[in-house]
């Protein structure tokens, strides 16, 4: 059964958002679309070191169409995934000083709540009750905060599983929550109950990224399997699917509104595609050298948003032209792991520079 433990809030720091004008030039942070060259196959189913606040003032443009607003938040937090949140919010997860975050675009105040002693979040979502739902690697449990009391719940994993390493998680049709952990497991629980129940990965370690259709399909992302996998809600159990790159590093995913699934491909710097209606792949290289896929989020509209190590920037990719378009971060190691957004906005973590980033259609 889970244990229950309740925390106050326990810091307030002002934070200043960088407003980026926008002056449309390459230098200042954006580049013109790039066409993507699709490679096609068929399916065989079966931490940073910590950088000072930044000097306020404009630094750079995302371009005529977009803006880009960086907000420093507390340093040292490393920042580590970010959930819009019902209030116009943000909330995110602290992971290296066990917090979870919420920061007011508004105004550019940053509050944290303490998730415990160990913690150390990863993953934040905002689940259908309106609450932030937390996997805390620390911990290894997953956390509810209440955010009207900053309240903290949490749900602890059974025994079995003691060292889960957790990372992502994602609600079905049911409300049920889902999750992963890269040791070589994913989980679900039902708020309705409380009780969390583990399986084993069909092979071993590395779920990471985690994604729900909008039919209720639940996939995961295997990073160290370089697979992705269906789970069965009834039973529990997985099959897996492979990409046609073998060693691709598949580590997130995000389903589109037609129950696409959208894959970011780590080791080989490409973005995927499966339909699991007809078993297809396709794959595109992002630009430039040695790219390196973490994120992906699709937006309302469908387009794809992926964030790239070795660019150092947050990349747009239109499925209907296949092109390209690079929103280059304004300074160097800002390690953006991971996007997440609402309509007219796609919310990043810059975990190198203890900042949030956001990009807005203007």
């Amino acid at each position: 059964m889970p244990t229950h433990r309740s925390l106050a809030g326990r810091l307030a720091t002002t934070a200043v958002c960088l407003l980026l004008v926008g002056c449309g030039s390459q230098d200042a942070g954006s580049s013109a679309p790039i066409p993507a060259t699709p490679s096609t196959a068929t399916t065989p189913v079966e931490s940073p070191s910590v950088a000072p606040v930044p000097s306020v003032g404009p630094v750079a443009s995302a371009g005529a169409a977009a803006e880009l607003v960086e907000y420093p938040v507390t340093a040292g937090s490393h920042p580590h995934d970010v959930a819009p949140a019902v209030d116009g919010g943000v909330w995110y997860t602290g992971q290296n000083n066990g917090t979870l975050g919420h920061l007011d675009p508004a105004t550019g105040n940053v509050r944290e709540i303490d998730l415990g002693a160990g913690s150390a979040p990863h993953g934040v979502i905002v689940g259908p009750d309106g609450a932030p739902w937390i996997t805390d690697g620390g911990l290894n449990a997953i956390a509810r905060v209440d955010p009207a009391t900053e309240e903290v719940e949490v749900f602890e994993l059974p025994g079995t599983h003691p060292d889960a390493n957790l990372n992502t998680a994602a609600f079905d049709s049911d409300g049920v929550l889902w999750f992963t952990g890269q040791s070589g497991m994913y989980g679900r629980l039902d708020p309705a109950e409380g009780q969390v129940e583990a399986f084993d990965a069909p092979r071993g370690r590395g779920p990471y990224g985690i994604t729900a259709t909008p039919s209720g399909d639940v996939w995961y992302a295997s990073l160290a399997g370089s697979h992705v996998a269906r789970i069965d809600r009834a039973t529990g159990e997985a099959t897996i699917v492979e990409p046609p790159t073998a060693g691709q590093g598949a580590r997130r995913i995000w389903s589109d509104s037609n129950g696409r699934l959208w894959v970011a491909e780590w080791n080989a710097g490409q973005v995927g595609l499966h339909d699991p209606s007809d078993g297809s792949w396709q794959e595109w290289p992002l630009p430039g050298d040695g790219a390196q896929a973490y994120a992906v989020y699709v937006d309302d509209d469908d387009q794809v948003w992926l964030t790239d190590f070795t660019a150092n920037a947050i990349v747009r990719f239109d499925p209907s032209t296949e092109m390209f378009e690079s929103f280059a971060m304004p300074d160097a190691e800002a390690a953006v792991r991971q996007l997440l957004g609402r309509p007219g906005e796609v919310w990043g973590a810059e975990s190198g520079l203890d900042r949030l980033v956001v990009i807005r259609e203007r």
